[in-house]
């Protein structure tokens, strides 16, 4: 009996170990916020619902607590006093452990940090790659409006060509981050999101690089089954 009673109580503890271990604990400030409602959202089926929600009254600080089975995109999302909603929303890369978000009333969605998440600092180093890349579509975008005037069709082809050459960087630039972060789920992300119609060979060398842990998270099995879709239309082909 004693035994009995010995071997339920370790596994109890190990359950409840388990369970903290899969636990976010999302806490935060929005400046200037005295009454409103800070839904916790993210996409379940193609559709975007709230998981949970806490009412602010007074004070603008904010916790939750939300089990993680996998890292994923969650969003942050706020209803005020009146009951309308806010047109943004702050996307973050939900993980275990303590997640932090602080922003305010007036620029909410739009000018915020977090703190805490892994795959979310990763994906902000994603995002200052990025941006070489959007900046140099600008140029290009502003040389081809420039050529369509003047009408020179020869240079509307070459600015055609190195945008087709910069869009190739930025696949390429996507697939090595992918590769350099193969422990972490952001990667598979990035490959869905970002590079979804890049050609299957560079999808499924990111796949076969992730770790155990990655390909078996929500992100890395949908990696695998759109990588199978892919290969099974180019076969029909």
């Amino acid at each position: 009996m004693r035994n009995l009673f010995i071997l339920t109580l370790i596994a109890i503890t190990v359950a409840c170990s388990s369970d903290s271990k899969k636990e976010m604990q999302l806490s935060g400030n929005v400046k200037g916020l005295k009454k409103g409602t800070l839904l916790l959202q993210k996409i379940d089926d193609s559709i975007l619902v709230s998981i949970d929600s806490v009412v602010v009254d007074g004070n603008s600080n904010f916790s939750f607590s939300e089990e993680i089975n996998s890292p994923e995109m969650y969003y942050l999302y706020l209803r005020l006093k009146d009951g309308s909603l806010r047109d943004d929303r702050i996307p973050f890369f939900a993980e275990p452990g303590e997640i932090t978000i602080e922003t305010s009333l007036k620029n909410f969605g739009k000018d915020f940090s977090i703190n805490g998440s892994e795959n979310e600092k990763a994906l902000n180093d994603y995002k200052k790659l990025m941006k070489r890349f959007s900046d140099r579509d600008l140029d290009l975008i502003k040389e081809e409006l420039t050529a369509q005037k003047e009408g020179g069709d020869s240079l509307i082809n070459a600015i055609k060509k190195k945008k087709a050459a910069a869009l190739s960087s930025k696949y390429l630039a996507t697939v090595n981050f992918a590769l350099n972060n193969k422990d972490k789920e952001v990667a598979p992300y990035l490959l869905l999101s970002e590079i979804y119609d890049a050609n299957v060979k560079y999808l499924d060398t990111v796949y076969t690089s992730l770790t155990p842990n990655v390909k078996d998270s929500k992100y890395g099995k949908l990696l695998e089954s759109f990588i199978s879709e892919r290969k099974t239309m180019n076969d029909s082909l």
